[in-house]
């Protein structure tokens, strides 16, 4: 037997840890100066942040089902600031900015890997967008060009370059595309939270919002009443239902979005390859499996069942792109819940309910905007409702002054 193996056998942290990652679960308090409704990637970071930075640790967050099991452990994990607008690609580069650090801020990895994402143009409409996008990404700093046929067969060797009959004309490389394992994020902001005072409460479903004179003064939960100083609504798919109990209407119409997964193969597709024409994208994770994405499902829906009709339509044109894929054996389907904007960005900052802080409208785009999202959430709560510059053009008042961050063309099957 090898010493390694013998000595981890006997460690004392096997098979469990002695000191556990998160702390037992404990009975709500009356109050607490911020609760948090929502367990998922947003809602941890916000506590985090909060915490660490800004030293408010009397926050709960109440998830109805447990830790990252909403959006955050069904999205395919694309990190990426290719976007479309200014104030998306600004946005969306912080983000990634700190995502490469993530794993030394929590000394605990989230294999993150910066592999890059190829998005394909098969008509000269789709060129003429690329090349702008290109020039708006460069201008803020991203990492992002125009490339030829050439250049993507020698980074894609295994592309199809003729897909359904629509050649590839260019590509937009985004060097900065990455991917990180999306359960050890929430689980890398949790555990910091919670080493730092914040209460995470599991298996709590808040099923009222307490409103008085035009502000929350608490929520009502599963477990029993609690009062707080002011409410993070951080629940992905269903935002809009939650703002419903706080007694207000968000432009946000919520969509399921499937994906699907095949048995491991070798490693042969290092970047994150998609086609807007074909609405689909391919990726291989670092265990050899294929992910396979596309656009939401065409119709409203509260639902997270697969279908047989988007299986079959978007396995047909990942097929169409990677030709020999067709004998390989999917393991599993699975879908999220997308709350849609009509200009495919996010809603974050103030509610009409004072002291009632918004985190909605994230489509299919959430996963990637984790860390910039909970930083900047932090800085509004501790500042007691100031809105950082950075995420004032994401306002919800934006649909009333006409002032949309259309993203709708940078968001097409590239999640």
């Amino acid at each position: 037997m090898p010493f390694s193996l013998l000595k981890y056998g006997l460690n004392k942290d096997y098979p469990f840890e002695q000191h556990a990652d998160l702390p037992k679960p404990t009975e709500l308090k009356p109050h607490y100066d911020v609760v948090i409704i929502g367990g998922g990637g947003h809602g941890v970071a916000t506590a985090y942040y909060l915490a660490k930075y800004h030293g408010i640790t009397n926050v709960a967050i109440l998830e109805k089902s447990y830790l990252g099991g909403g959006n955050t452990a069904r999205n395919t994990a694309v990190i990426r600031s290719n976007y479309l607008t200014s104030e998306g690609v600004k946005f969306y580069s912080e983000s990634v900015k700190l995502f490469k650090e993530l794993s030394n801020e929590f000394d605990f990895n989230i294999m993150y890997s910066q592999r890059g994402q190829l998005t394909l143009a098969h008509t000269d409409a789709a060129v003429r967008g690329f090349r702008q996008r290109a020039e708006v990404n460069k201008h803020f700093g991203g990492k992002t060009e125009l490339i030829d046929p050439q250049q993507i067969r020698e980074l894609v060797p295994t592309l199809n370059m003729n897909p359904a009959d629509m050649p590839v004309l260019a590509g937009l490389w985004h060097m900065d595309g990455a991917t990180a394992r999306h359960d050890a994020v929430a689980w890398g902001y949790a555990k910091g939270a919670t080493q730092r005072g914040v209460e995470l409460h599991q298996l709590t479903e808040v099923t009222d919002v307490i409103v008085e004179q035009g502000k929350v003064t608490g929520v009502k939960t599963n477990r029993g009443n609690v009062s707080c100083g002011c409410v993070v609504q951080a629940v992905a798919g269903h935002s809009s239902l939650l703002a419903a109990k706080a007694g207000f209407k968000m432009p946000i119409t919520t969509f399921p979005l499937q994906a699907m997964v095949t048995q491991p193969v070798k490693p042969f597709l290092d970047p994150l390859v998609s086609s807007p024409s074909l609405h689909c994208y391919v990726q291989q994770t670092g265990r050899g499996e294929l992910v396979f994405g596309g656009g939401s499902d065409p119709y409203p829906l509260y639902s997270t069942r697969s279908t047989m009709d988007l299986k079959e339509s978007l396995l047909a044109n990942a097929v169409e792109l990677f030709p020999f894929m067709a004998n390989m054996r999917l393991m599993r389907q699975w879908a999220g819940l997308t709350d849609m904007t009509s200009d495919y960005s996010p809603i974050m900052g103030l509610s009409p309910v004072d002291n009632y802080y918004l985190d909605a409208g994230w489509g299919t785009w959430g996963f990637k905007s984790t860390p910039i999202c909970g930083k900047s959430m932090a800085e509004l709560v501790a500042s007691g409702g100031k809105v950082p510059e950075l995420i004032k053009p994401f306002s919800m008042d934006r649909f009333n002054s006409f002032r949309q961050v259309n993203e709708m063309g940078a968001t097409a099957a590239s999640h």
